[in-house]
């Protein structure tokens, strides 16, 4: 394998799947392609890579359920996907980052985008450890990717996770909205600050009183602690 990494490509369009393949072979990365959800899950159990280029549209099992299989699976928790959709409208790019995603880019794009932003991604995705995060009452099991508050379970979904150990990560600092999304979904878009804040109102929901550990901090953003 080249030392950048290995790629899953996702995608039934077999000229783009030889056009990604290729740009980033020649990129030095090792790229594998597969045409649909059910061959992709075949390979992604017998090897993991490093990023998934994930397409919305595809045939029986579409890329926002592979998504969401994905991120239902622990040892698939954290693996980074870019999804790519042909569709222009924001609820696409918004359907992708919500389940998930880590960043989304849209046809037509350059060879050399996506191969910028895989390598951004990789950049920016921070391996999780096999420790504990914690804050006060607020626990985080990173290898089991299990939280508890005030010594209950709390069920959250993947982006309620990811600002939740952004948060503990960052404590005592305070974090802009825009911060939050470009660490947490690897994107700005038009509307980000409210989606930040409605995935922050459903965080601090699920962690009862646990919850008013996360401050707002006023025309500025979040942070948990002093």
């Amino acid at each position: 394998m080249s030392s950048n990494g290995l790629v899953y490509i996702v995608e039934d369009d077999e000229s783009i799947r030889e056009l990604e393949t290729y740009a980033l072979k020649n990129s030095g990365f090792s790229a594998e392609s597969f045409e649909s959800g059910k061959s992709f899950f075949k390979a992604v159990n017998k090897k993991m890579p490093d990023v998934v280029i994930l397409d919305i549209m595809l045939p029986e099992e579409d890329g926002i359920e592979i998504l969401k299989s994905l991120r239902e699976t622990p040892q698939f928790f954290n693996l980074p996907v870019i999804m790519v959709t042909a569709k222009t409208s924001e609820i696409d790019a918004v359907k992708g980052l919500d389940a998930g995603a880590d960043d989304y880019i849209t046809k037509p794009f350059g060879v050399m985008e996506l191969v910028s932003r895989v390598k951004a991604v990789m950049r920016r995705i921070v391996r999780t450890s096999s420790g504990v995060l914690t804050y006060r009452d607020i626990v985080i099991d990173e290898a089991k990717h299990l939280v508890e508050a005030d010594g209950k379970s709390v069920e959250l979904t993947y982006k309620e996770y990811e600002i939740l150990k952004v948060l503990i990560v960052n404590k005592g600092i305070v974090l802009t909205r825009e911060k939050l999304m470009d660490l947490v979904w690897g994107y700005d878009f038009e509307h980000g600050n409210r989606t930040v804040d409605v995935h922050m109102l459903s965080l601090r929901k699920k962690l009862g009183k646990s919850g008013e550990h996360i401050k707002t901090i006023r025309n500025v953003g979040y942070k948990i602690g002093d």
